[in-house]
């Protein structure tokens, strides 16, 4: 019998999810960076291996909302724990325990789902920390298994693999075998121009810029030609200055890199990409903007 269920990833803020994902699923379908709250979507990957299909959902990072975006994100994360068969909670294990981190147990614990723990980035702390850690988590709760991990240098990637198939229903498919995300091709856009200024800006827009597609024009598709109009969204005008950069020397260096990073995503040699930063006021509490923006 075929084994095939929904398996969410769940976690505080920058613990790793998306890089995990992409990984797990063998392409990029979630944008990384080193920000907090950088997925502000439920991103869904579709593995399928064998006869096992997991339908992964990585979530926004569990946090404590302040604007209506935030309120959002968190509402997608109660979905997953509601929907799901399988939990994944993953830890950063260079951060010190906290609220924070005791808030997510307890979510999972109110879920009552099977979950297993993983402890992400253990390249990057030495192995006598490691044993105390372990220890520490089975003690807050009765996870199905501990697995210690890195998701960048994909150390026992596959052993988690293998305990999700272990812990999967049995059931058919739930989508064709070649599947991989439900995520449309205009999102994917929006999302790899906005990993770009995350990447680009570094720490000076956290949080306060978006990205809305103004149009998409792939007419000249089949002579390996494709246009994008995008505007970078921010709420304050010192935040556009700082997307502009001096002479436009910043925007012009987040629009060469999110082309290369499109012309792999559409399979095409050439992309044009026109970009306009607008200032939006409070866009994080606005409905129509958060709805423009694909924040569900």
């Amino acid at each position: 019998m075929s084994k095939a269920g929904f398996v969410a990833l769940i976690g505080r803020p920058n613990v790793g999810k998306s890089t995990l994902l992409n990984r797990l699923v063998g392409q990029k379908i979630s944008i990384v960076s080193d920000k907090p709250q950088t997925t502000r979507n439920r991103i869904l990957g579709v593995l399928t291996r064998g006869d096992a299909q997991i339908i992964f959902v990585d979530t926004p990072g569990v946090h404590r909302p302040t604007y209506r975006m935030n309120k959002r994100m968190m509402n997608m994360v109660y979905s997953a724990l509601k929907e799901v068969d399988l939990l994944i909670h993953m830890v950063d294990v260079t951060e010190r325990y906290g609220k924070g981190e005791q808030y997510v147990i307890d979510l999972i614990k109110t879920a009552e789902k099977p979950a297993l723990l993983v402890l992400n980035k253990v390249d990057l702390i030495s192995k006598g920390k490691l044993l105390p850690l372990i220890d520490f988590f089975s003690h807050q709760h009765d996870y199905r298994e501990i697995i210690p991990l890195s998701s960048t240098e994909g150390i026992n990637v596959d052993v988690l693999l293998q305990k999700i198939i272990e812990n999967l229903p049995e059931s058919e498919f739930l989508f064709p075998s070649e599947y991989v995300t439900d995520q449309q091709q205009r999102f994917m856009i929006a999302e790899i121009i906005r990993e770009q200024v995350l990447q680009m800006t570094r720490e000076e827009l956290p949080y306060s810029t978006a990205v809305q597609l103004d149009a998409v024009d792939e007419n000249r598709r089949t002579e390996g030609f494709v246009s994008i109009n995008a505007s970078i969204i921010v709420e304050k005008e010192n935040q556009k200055k700082i997307v502009v950069g001096h002479a436009g020397q910043m925007i012009k260096a987040i629009g060469t890199a999110a082309r290369l990073e499109l012309q792999k995503l559409l399979g095409v040699p050439k992309v044009f990409l026109g970009l306009n930063v607008r200032v939006v006021e409070h866009w994080r509490d606005r409905e129509e903007i958060l709805n423009e923006v694909g924040v569900s």
